[in-house]
């Protein structure tokens, strides 16, 4: 089952356009993988999935992006409603500057869902359970975020993402500051969410989305050139471009 759909989506910053005519239906309970080389709009397209280029001046969107049949771009929408839905895994881990617990329910204190400690706690637990980090900091919730190594600080940062129930986690380049072991981890941990979730990830590494992904698109100067099942991208492009970019004659 879909649970995102694009249709012939336009992004601009000022006149000059990042985006073009890009349609595509992303599946639910999936890793859907972007790949590209840098400056092609990748990133530019997942922040249109929950609307973070709207903090951007001079910027303008037309087209379509259904979310579950709703078009998030329509008048009324609730952007901070969308963005509960629709969460984000940054390239750089982002711990707040504050508590391991802290961090995991910021979230749901922000919603004012945080009022019972005794359901936060259950709440942290649960989620750093989710993200295999739980028997690591367990007898030291209330240490420094920022005292954990850059593999645990990611996986914090899923949690506090999962922590509000999102149905989608995009994640832009979430791999790329991490050491082998610590990548391979948030690689494990992506196949066990997306039993639960859809996630978007967008990433340079095309090892990574041959291992993680079901599903690849492939952009270049702005344009989508190809989305197929993972295997038919990376063994039996459609496009002359695509399999360039692949075997590394282009891009």
């Amino acid at each position: 089952m879909n649970k995102i759909k694009v249709e012939q989506l336009n992004f601009y910053y000022g006149s000059k356009p990042a985006l073009q005519d890009i349609s595509l239906e992303i599946a639910d309970r999936q890793i859907t993988a972007l790949i590209g080389p840098s400056g092609c709009g990748k990133s530019t397209f997942l922040r249109c999935l929950n609307r973070m280029n709207d903090t951007i001046p001079n910027t303008r969107v037309d087209g379509r992006i259904w979310l579950d049949r709703r078009d998030i771009y329509a008048p009324g929408t609730d952007v901070t409603n969308l963005r509960v839905r629709v969460g984000m895994v940054f390239q750089r881990p982002n711990p707040f500057p504050q508590s391991v617990f802290d961090n995991v329910v910021f979230g749901r204190r922000v919603l004012g869902w945080g009022k019972n400690r005794s359901d936060l706690l259950a709440t942290v637990e649960a989620c750093l359970r989710r993200v295999a980090l739980w028997d690591e900091v367990k007898d030291n919730l209330y240490q420094d975020a920022l005292r954990l190594s850059l593999g645990q600080q990611q996986r914090l940062c899923i949690a506090r993402t999962i922590a509000v129930q999102p149905e989608v986690i995009l994640m832009d380049e979430p791999c790329s500051a991490l050491d082998p072991i610590a990548t391979l981890e948030i690689e494990d941990l992506m196949r066990v969410l997306k039993e639960s979730y859809c996630i978007v990830i967008v990433t340079h590494n095309m090892q990574q989305a041959a291992r993680v992904s079901q599903r690849t698109g492939f952009f270049w100067l702005g344009r989508l050139v190809e989305f197929d099942h993972t295997e038919a991208i990376f063994t039996h492009p459609h496009e002359k471009l695509t399999e360039d970019y692949i075997t590394g004659r282009a891009g």
